[in-house]
């Protein structure tokens, strides 16, 4: 069973999100209304996924994302807030978050998310994930040079990795090279403790600051 929290200074908001996911099958093990109880909470609690509005009390979603992604890397953040603007998604996810939708996302929208984002996937509403990708590319000035020591990926998990840089799902990498789903997440995960990363957002960086998204 997924372990989520959700926190969001609304109640009537938060209490409503805490029902859909205990009604789906999810275990919600806390919700908070602020940043500080959001960062105490889920320390303790160490959910699989942290539901995160961004425009809550001090500390403000960002900021409780970043200190999370150093305290508690086990816990993957979805954004989930009313607003789209570009530099509110790229300060999420630069600070650690492993998706973000908009609230006017649809119920069974919300859950797939939440589903996705407990394996390490990253979700995006619809037009996000290309705003990611092209900040990212921007900020990756050149591909590094050669790295002797670098640790080597084989074919199969290059492959994959190429699928996961142009933002395709695991579902959608599996059918594309014909492989299971499970072969696909185990692909990633050593990939992953390969290159020392903690989640598919840092992922994607790295890929295309190789060039590997093109």
């Amino acid at each position: 069973m997924v372990r989520v929290m959700v926190v969001d200074d609304h109640p009537l908001w938060r209490e409503g999100v805490a029902r859909d996911l205990d009604e789906a099958g999810f275990e919600v093990v806390a919700t908070a209304a602020d940043g500080t109880e959001a960062v105490n909470r889920a320390l303790a609690t160490r959910p699989d996924v942290l539901l995160l509005d961004l425009n809550i009390p001090a500390p403000d979603g960002v900021e409780v994302t970043a200190t999370l992604a150093q305290r508690a890397q086990e816990t993957n953040v979805l954004v989930l807030s009313a607003s789209g603007e570009q530099q509110d998604v790229l300060d999420a996810v630069k600070a650690g978050a492993c998706g973000y939708l908009v609230k006017s996302a649809s119920r069974e929208t919300l859950l797939d998310a939440v589903q996705s984002v407990s394996r390490g996937e990253s979700v995006f509403t619809p037009g996000l994930a290309g705003l990611v990708l092209g900040e990212y590319r921007r900020l990756s000035e050149a591909p590094p040079a050669d790295e002797p020591d670098a640790p080597k990926l084989t074919e199969r998990e290059t492959e994959v990795l190429r699928l996961v840089a142009k933002g395709l799902t695991y579902k959608q990498i599996a059918d594309r090279l014909v492989l299971s789903h499970r072969t696909v997440q185990n692909h990633v995960q050593n990939t992953l403790r390969k290159l020392q990363l903690h989640n598919r957002v840092e992922l994607v960086r790295y890929a295309i600051e190789r060039g590997l998204d093109e």
